[in-house]
């Protein structure tokens, strides 16, 4: 009874009762939206570092505040990854340099970054980046003068005519063959790199030492950290430096991993506190809808105690009211937030080309939402439901 009464009673305000659950809407949706976009970006990142593996770590230079490619005044060099090569329990040692180039093809120039790779190694470098040919092949050692390109030169309009294997590509005024069209990575600054034998890349670039960055791999995964200490340690004594004067990085995938999950944690943090600005305006909005409607059916409350009707049921009439207009909210809002994250995930990977955008959406994550939408109905509504509760029936049938 006391459910029907409620939803009679919101049925006949529609108007009112669609304006309240507004606000519940707006910030079910946002968190929805919010939470479903961190977990998807979540489950991408650590897809990344499983394809990665548990054997590899990276060593940068500090300073680079433009990134890899960049220079600065720190540089690591092909002597460094000598001595990389020789600790104990290191498998194998592959490195690259990047540098900004000039790009012509078919009457057309573009500007973008060029890796340079050791093809010696390139099966080292391809495997930590899970590469895979998607038109033609890999390079590998042997292939001087051939590159091979990210996949927005074939897919994404970067020149007005696709790019394909076989084709002819300036890069700073010397003509290279395209041997391999990559796969999509998901990032689209990745995938605009284009990638050539690092014999090429250093007398085209006039960088003759430079390394941006050396990918380890151990012989062990359960001894990564000993080996990852053995060679800081190695690199610090060769480059004549001290722990204060270290001017270079060990990255190990955990440490990676945990950065990733600082900052998402930060961005995620912070709109969820916008969003529940959303969420507290709405709670208003049902406790100021809740006291408007106990004074419109104060004679209402009146009747039903003067037949009997007890304290608790008043109470239970009201409380049953805000809960399911926190919920019809919820139901909206999950439903909204549900097609804007898809919306989100399509732009993204349709006209950005990332697979960073993916929306994540767990039966926890939708049962939270309409659960939490559920409570902060029933708690806006509990002091004007109590109110009503205390109504003096006497008093109230005299209400006009």
């Amino acid at each position: 009874d006391q459910i029907k009464i409620a939803l009679k009673n919101l049925k006949k305000r529609k108007l009112r009762a669609f304006l309240t659950l507004l606000g519940i809407l707006i910030a079910v949706a946002t968190i929805f939206t919010l939470i479903s976009l961190s977990l998807g970006l979540e489950s991408a990142i650590k897809e990344q570092f499983r394809l990665l593996g548990a054997d590899k770590f990276f060593i940068q230079p500090r300073g680079q505040l433009a990134g890899p490619g960049t220079g600065g005044a720190v540089e690591l060099t092909e002597k460094d990854v000598n001595i990389v090569e020789k600790v104990s329990g290191v498998k194998q040692v592959s490195f690259w340099t990047a540098g900004n180039a000039k790009i012509e093809f078919n009457d057309e120039t573009r500007y973008t970054v060029v890796v340079g790779i050791d093809l010696e190694t390139s099966d080292l470098f391809t495997e930590t980046s899970a590469y895979e040919a998607e038109e033609g092949r890999l390079l590998r050692e042997g292939d001087l003068g051939n590159i091979m390109i990210g996949s927005q030169y074939k897919h994404n309009n970067f020149f007005k005519k696709p790019v394909q294997a076989g084709d002819k590509i300036i890069i700073n005024g010397m003509e290279f063959k395209v041997k391999g069209i990559l796969e999509p990575i998901g990032n689209p600054s990745d995938d605009r790199l284009i990638y050539m034998p690092l014999e090429d890349f250093r007398p085209l670039f006039d960088i003759p030492e430079r390394v941006d960055s050396i990918v380890v791999q151990v012989n062990d995964a359960d001894n990564l950290k000993e080996v990852a200490e053995s060679v800081r340690r190695k690199l610090v004594k060769a480059r004549g430096l001290t722990e204060k004067t270290r001017d270079f990085s060990i990255l190990t995938p955990e440490e990676l991993l945990a950065s990733f999950e600082i900052v998402l944690n930060i961005i995620t943090g912070f709109l969820l506190g916008v969003a529940a600005i959303s969420l507290l305006v709405g709670g208003i909005g049902i406790a100021n809808t809740m006291y408007t409607s106990v004074l419109e059916r104060t004679k209402e409350i009146g009747i039903m105690k003067s037949i009997g009707a007890k304290n608790i049921d008043i109470l239970s009439i009201f409380l049953i009211e805000s809960a399911l207009l926190g919920l019809i909210g919820g139901l909206a809002g999950v439903l909204i937030g549900a097609l804007v994250g898809k919306t989100i995930e399509y732009i993204g990977v349709h006209q950005l080309g990332t697979n960073l955008l993916t929306v994540s959406m767990p039966a926890y994550l939708i049962l939270g939402c309409l659960l939490f939408a559920l409570l902060a109905g029933a708690i806006s509504g509990t002091l004007p439901a109590y109110h009503a509760s205390k109504v003096i029936p006497v008093e109230a049938l005299r209400y006009e």
